[in-house]
């Protein structure tokens, strides 16, 4: 695929985990420590990209499913599970291709933004979700400084980390970036007003930085210290992905 296009599809659907490095094994042991056992039962990706995740969430689950929008990534994870006990399901997640009450335990990590319908999609998880099993999600947080998905100006798109894009008025922000949402607390309280859920945690993360620690090994590290000392302050609002555990209640409840 070419640069363009390549680019293009980061726009639109974001860039998976190709490589397995520190910010992923901090995020993985954030799953598996707030699933509380139900990454033990029957576990959904919402947005599986190549399967990083996934095939180590499979090792663990008694069935695993990835749903991943992109054929080619979903071939790509369907390969890295190789003999794991899971399947790939190519899907939106407006329409999931699953019976009510099917998943202990669903996880969606930086996929909502890039979809058509949020709220949709957030319906869809909690009527797959059994009562009791939970959601662990990560999406941007509107409040950190980058945004990191590009922008478009004047019809052509400008790939990377763009500065305080994410602090102008709504309407604004959303004509430089159409491609990706972002959310603040609010946002999300609205996003799942209604549903059958409690919210277990909250909270905002930084990122791990490993692209900065690869080329600044000493300068990398000292930042990613500082920031996720600052995930103890209220300094954290400016941190890098809102993370939320959400539980399906009884339905009903």
């Amino acid at each position: 695929m070419n640069e363009k296009g390549h680019s293009d599809q980061a726009a639109l659907r974001g860039e998976p985990s190709y490589v397995w490095r520190d910010g992923q094994v901090r995020r993985l042991t954030m799953i598996q420590k707030w699933a509380a056992g139900r990454e033990r039962g029957i576990v959904l990706e919402n947005g599986c990209g190549v399967g990083s995740y996934l095939k180590r969430l499979a090792a663990d689950a008694e069935f695993s499913v990835g749903l991943e929008v992109e054929f080619e990534r979903g071939i790509e994870a369907l390969n890295r599970l190789g003999r794991a006990k899971g399947g790939v399901v190519n899907a939106v997640g407006e329409h999931l291709p699953f019976a009510a009450e099917r998943f202990d335990l669903i996880t969606s990590h930086e996929v909502l933004e890039h979809v058509q319908d949020d709220r949709a999609c957030m319906m869809e998880i909690i009527r797959t979700l059994k009562p009791g099993g939970r959601l662990i999600l990560f999406v941007p947080n509107r409040w950190y400084p980058f945004e990191t998905h590009g922008i478009y100006w004047k019809n052509r798109y400008f790939f990377g980390n763009k500065l305080f894009v994410n602090y102008l008025p709504r309407k604004l922000r959303d004509r430089l970036a159409p491609h990706v949402n972002v959310y603040t607390t609010s946002d999300l309280k609205r996003l799942i007003g209604g549903l059958p859920v409690r919210v277990i945690y909250h909270t905002v993360i930084f990122g791990a930085y490993d692209n900065i620690i690869n080329r600044y090994p000493r300068f990398g590290k000292g930042l990613r210290s500082l920031l996720q000392w600052l995930e103890k302050t209220p300094l954290k609002i400016f941190g890098l992905s809102q993370f939320w555990v959400i539980e399906k209640t009884d339905t009903q409840g």
